[in-house]
């Protein structure tokens, strides 16, 4: 299979479309040597939410790495952010810029769309079907993207990121009451920081799929990986850190599905 998927009962899909670490053979074989040590997985980021089946919530995890293709981007390769850094559909180097390919050896176009058919459509096929079938069920959905990323990152941004990273495209793929649901559980919290459509507006999939209008409704979360995990490799999970954060993890995740499942 392309992904792994559980099927829940609450009206809430929770995504992950970076933490993938397989990469195909053939691909492999083209890479530079710094592709093989998958610097910028979403680590461990399933077992952050292993309470996700038992909440009855549906969950849709990548196998393929992102330097494969990176799901959480437009088929068109359009940048998210205009006028800023970001890495591509089919990524050509790492956040630290180490080359992930010899040079001249960069996937050419056939070969991009070729990973768009085979690696990026039958995760977005799944995601698709999945909200189609929820909201049948349910009147109304919430779409939960869910990330991580070593909290300094200078090629993206200087300094430190907040803890807590949550992204809207400013507002456009949740309303408001849901994003304030979430924010409000985070901010009360206190033990972390937090942004809201701070450096992180929600990538492709938060963007594409929010649709307020529609009865569909998406929030992306970018958390720091210092707040439970090794950022160096290995990237050793951290129990001692993630027994901190992963309860308010658990009482986000109950927020967002709380409020769609309001009547």
């Amino acid at each position: 299979m392309d992904f792994q998927f559980s099927e829940g009962k609450l009206p809430l899909l929770v995504s992950m479309p970076h933490v993938g670490t397989d990469i195909p053979d053939d691909i492999a074989a083209t890479f530079a040597p710094a592709a093989s040590v998958r610097t910028d997985t979403d680590w461990h980021l399933v077992r952050l939410y292993d309470f996700l089946q038992e909440m009855g919530v549906s969950v849709l995890s990548a196998r393929w790495s992102r330097y494969v293709i990176d799901l959480n981007r437009p088929p068109e390769n359009t940048n998210l952010y205009p006028g800023q850094d970001t890495t591509g559909l089919c990524p050509v180097d790492t956040f630290s810029r180490e080359p992930l390919y010899p040079e001249g050896g960069t996937p050419d176009e056939a070969e991009v769309q070729r990973r768009l058919r085979l690696y990026w459509q039958p995760y977005h096929h799944q995601l698709r079907s999945e909200l189609d079938r929820l909201k049948a069920l349910h009147g109304k959905v919430a779409l939960w993207d869910a990330h991580s990323i070593a909290s300094h990152v200078p090629r993206f941004f200087e300094g430190k990121l907040p803890d807590l990273n949550f992204g809207t495209a400013d507002g456009a793929s949740c309303d408001i009451g849901m994003t304030d649901a979430i924010a409000t559980v985070a901010r009360r919290h206190g033990g972390y920081t937090v942004a809201v459509n701070g450096r992180f507006k929600g990538g492709h999939i938060t963007r594409h799929y929010g649709k307020p209008a529609d009865n569909v409704h998406a929030i992306q979360l970018e958390m720091c990986q210092s707040t439970y995990m090794d950022e160096t490799a290995p990237f050793a999970y951290r129990a001692d850190l993630a027994g901190t954060v992963q309860p308010l993890l658990k009482e986000l995740v109950q927020a967002c599905a709380g409020w769609v499942g309001a009547k």
